[in-house]
């Protein structure tokens, strides 16, 4: 049993090897990164959170060390972090845009934090475009007052410019990804919609990341509708200047990230299909949640994915794996690094495959 072990963990170091030679004529990604989850947990997949469920990703409130993480994953060539929150936690369980002045305070030590790395922070609102099981302006909180929310957090970072806004975290069962698109900002300009409210609270440049149905998967993307319906999202000025496509995707049997196993790297019903779309119609995307088992075949498939998307740089920014911050090391999907004695240690997966400093895929990368 032991030299089988050994037999399938040198064939996966030599696929590895394989895909960082195939890097040599690859672009460097732009991004890659780890969500840093926490703020988010409680949360449920119909936009059902408590507050109380959080667990942040800060010492100081619960002997996580997110700031320590995110400081390793930066010196190993990340340079984007995701910072999920539940709507909830922001405004203190109340259906409002308004910031509850404390929790917003314990979120935002987590953005400085990330800030503090010099890599960029990106704002996840961690609700599938849901409050309490009610679809955002089909019958749960009108775009008014998502609107509302998303303006009071742009105004507090409107002069960062490492902060990216993702306006929602994998919306799903949407009954019309048009009014969807309304929601973010479909008309021109759109005063009750999340774009409009982002720019005009004077964040006038950063990126904001625009998510389809469908968990926002990157695989049905285009056939949902969400691709045409996104694809009419406008900045008040009428560009479509650093309006991000927001994807996800897994490599597991169902695409669910429920799995330790990974059966896909997704190149040809996904990322091929969906690069030839981007490049079609002018725009480019983010992979902002992907990940897998700790495993020989994860390793082996998102080595293979990463590659390719390196491939499509010019359409692809990048990925972020799914997930460290406050998640046990035992997680089915973590990438928590562990802590022993004066030095971070990587996941199997982090380490073999998603790591810049190992797979050389991205522009920061030394």
């Amino acid at each position: 049993m032991a030299i089988k072990f050994l037999h399938s963990f040198v064939a996966a170091v030599l696929s590895t090897i394989t895909v960082l030679v195939n890097a040599q004529t690859s672009a460097p990604l732009q991004f890659a990164g780890v969500n840093i989850a926490g703020f988010d947990f409680g949360c449920g997949t119909d936009g059902t959170c408590s507050a109380s469920g959080a667990v942040p990703p800060i010492f100081q409130l619960s002997g996580i060390d997110g700031a320590g993480q995110m400081q390793h994953f930066f010196d190993d060539g990340y340079n984007v972090f995701r910072l999920p929150v539940g709507w909830q936690y922001l405004t203190n369980d109340q259906m409002t845009g308004v910031l509850d002045e404390t929790q917003f305070a314990n979120y935002n030590t987590l953005v400085s934090d990330c800030l503090s790395t010099g890599a960029y922070c990106l704002i996840d609102i961690h609700n599938y475009a849901r409050y309490n099981g009610q679809v955002i302006g089909q019958g749960g909180p009108s775009n008014e007052v998502f609107a509302e929310l998303w303006s009071n957090i742009a105004s507090y970072w409107k002069n960062e410019t490492k902060v990216i806004f993702g306006v929602m975290n994998e919306p799903h069962d949407i009954p019309n990804i048009s009014a969807w698109a309304e929601s973010v900002q479909v008309c021109a300009p759109c005063p009750q919609s999340a774009v409009t409210a982002i720019r005009e609270a004077g964040a006038s440049t950063q990126m904001i990341l625009l998510p389809g149905t469908d968990y926002a998967s990157a695989k049905t993307f285009v056939s949902s509708g969400s691709a045409d319906a996104l694809g009419e999202v406008k900045n008040p000025d009428g560009t479509f200047t650093n309006l991000i496509m927001d994807v996800h995707k897994y490599l597991d049997y169902d695409g669910s990230g429920t799995n330790a196993e990974c059966v896909t790297n997704g190149i040809d019903d996904t990322w091929t299909p969906l690069a030839t779309w981007l490049r079609a119609n002018g725009r480019q995307a983010l992979n902002s949640e992907t990940g897998g088992g700790n495993v020989e075949s994860c390793i082996n498939y998102l080595s293979q994915a990463i590659s390719y998307q390196a491939s499509q740089s010019d359409v692809i920014l990048g990925y972020i794996g799914w997930a460290a911050g406050s998640f046990a090391t035992n997680y089915v999907l973590s990438q928590v690094p562990s802590y022993s004695g004066t030095s971070w240690n990587d996941t199997l997966l982090v380490s073999m495959a998603m790591s810049p400093r190992t797979n050389k895929f991205v522009v920061t990368a030394a």
